[in-house]
């Protein structure tokens, strides 16, 4: 059996599979991306109550603490706001390249949470996934907002995962999910109330199709995905999170690829960049897992 540890990064992986499978869906969904995010976060709000009742989880927690996780609420909010918006302006491919630049922000955004000094070779990897960025995306500036989306997106999510990182020494992954998801939910209620076709006829007339995606986006891509991710912070460093979620955009283009055959093509460059991605995560692991073992030992 695997122990506790390899189990933990084998679930990360199957997170990571999914969040690629997150983009095909949002290809497939047709409405735009704020309304998207709105239906996505209500319907995994729903899914997460019904849950916390049947658990009979304890989600009464101090007042001020609920302030933290709706600043989060809202940057998660955005992200996925930024992160779809990339998708429609662009494609597949473009917004998860560009998500691949997580790393480089976590470099640098865990040693200000944390108070923890920069660590050389984390800044490194996260300069080596903007070089893997780069091989992918050279020849396509003219996605210039898909990628500017996407960059944002990607500084949103490396925020959100240091900032979750810090919340689980104080609550569980449950509760701090709850939390952020009604605070997402009540953000983007309050901006389509004042936003011009806000909450309109057209808004709520939406496909069958898209319902169902929809669903599927709310349950397997967000609730399961999103309390589990959480969960697995507990025994995973943030930044390596973040870092290996920089295989999103393996398995997303992979998956796009072979539902779009059309829309997504890869070039030589994308193998290229996919390549020092995927380099850079399997070192990050490795010599994390070295670092771990000497300290045991007292090595360090």
């Amino acid at each position: 059996m695997l122990n506790d540890k390899l189990k933990n990064y084998a679930h990360l992986h199957v997170l990571v599979f999914i969040a690629g499978f997150t983009a095909i869906l949002g290809q497939l969904i047709s409405v735009e991306a704020v309304a998207l995010v709105w239906y996505r976060m209500l319907m995994a709000l729903v899914l997460m109550a019904l849950y916390v009742y049947v658990s009979k989880a304890k989600i009464n927690i101090p007042f001020s603490f609920i302030l933290k996780l709706s600043f989060a609420g809202i940057v998660i909010a955005l992200h996925w706001i930024t992160f779809f918006a990339a998708i429609k302006v662009s494609n597949i491919s473009i917004t998860l390249a560009m998500f691949s630049t997580g790393a480089f922000f976590a470099s640098f955004i865990e040693p200000l949470i944390y108070r923890r000094k920069l660590i050389s070779y984390e800044i490194l990897f996260g300069l080596l996934v903007i070089v893997g960025v780069v091989f992918i995306t050279q020849s396509e500036w003219h996605y210039w907002l898909g990628i500017v989306l996407g960059i944002v997106s990607a500084f949103l999510s490396s925020l959100f995962a240091v900032l979750n990182g810090k919340f689980l020494e104080h609550h569980s992954a449950t509760v701090i999910s709850f939390y952020e998801f009604v605070s997402g939910v009540a953000f983007i209620t309050i901006y389509l109330l004042f936003a011009d076709n806000g909450f309109s006829p057209a808004f709520f007339a939406i496909h069958l199709s898209d319902i169902l995606y929809l669903f599927i986006l709310a349950s397997v891509c967000t609730a399961y995905a999103f309390i589990a991710s959480v969960y697995v912070m507990r025994y995973i460093t943030p930044f390596t999170v973040v870092l290996t979620y920089n295989l999103e955009p393996i398995y997303g283009i992979i998956l796009a690829l072979l539902i779009f055959p059309e829309k997504e093509k890869m070039s030589l460059n994308f193998y290229i960049g996919a390549s020092i991605i995927i380099s850079v995560v399997v070192l990050n692991g490795l010599l994390k897992n070295r670092k771990r073992k000497r300290a045991k030992v007292g090595l360090v």
